[in-house]
């Protein structure tokens, strides 16, 4: 079929890959890195769509999924390069997960202890995303130390990861799971 989008380029063949506006850089680039933090928290999030979670998850998690897609493609952009027209993310994405995580923690018991991540599959999948996303959001800090990552992916993912925290706790609650609490031994 003519204009098929090929899987494979042979391109990365020897390490290298390309940015959005054709520098090839090495895979470990610190901006790839960045963007494929994301990238695997992306998949992760659609493990947990993937679960026996109330419908209304699902609808957040997929517009947290076009987020994060927003997300990669702005990192993997050149800075050195004439910009694409990319889509871009706005407060009122960081706003949403804001009201999720008031509107699930109405609902839930006070914390009064750290958590230990498990209790139901659910509840330790929300915990391994919001490792990555923690990683994720120290892999964009490190990149803008050496070239600008836009402010609100920074918020965008330490947001995101408070709302990996809180969904953990929701949907563990939804199942019927324990919440195991962290006491220090004396």
């Amino acid at each position: 079929m003519a204009g098929e989008f090929k899987i494979y380029t042979k391109g990365g063949d020897k390490g290298e890959t390309s940015l959005l506006g054709g520098t090839r850089v090495a895979k470990s680039h610190e901006r790839v890195e960045a963007y494929g933090n994301i990238d695997e928290l992306n998949s992760f999030i659609g493990l947990i769509r993937d679960q026996d979670i109330a419908p209304h998850y699902r609808e957040v998690l997929i517009e947290v999924q076009k987020n994060l897609f927003i997300a990669e493609a702005l990192i993997a952009r050149d800075p050195e390069k004439p910009s694409r027209d990319l889509p871009s993310l706005s407060d009122e994405d960081i706003e949403m997960l804001e009201k999720e995580i008031d509107s699930m923690n109405e609902q839930l018991p006070a914390l009064t202890n750290f958590l230990l991540p498990g209790g139901h599959p659910i509840v330790s999948l929300c915990h391994v995303a919001r490792t990555v996303c923690r990683r994720a959001e120290r892999s964009l800090i490190r990149l803008n130390q050496s070239s600008p990552v836009e402010d609100i992916i920074i918020r965008l993912m330490n947001r995101l990861s408070d709302y990996l925290f809180v969904l953990a706790r929701k949907t563990g609650k939804d199942a019927g799971a324990d919440e195991t609490p962290w006491i220090t031994k004396k």
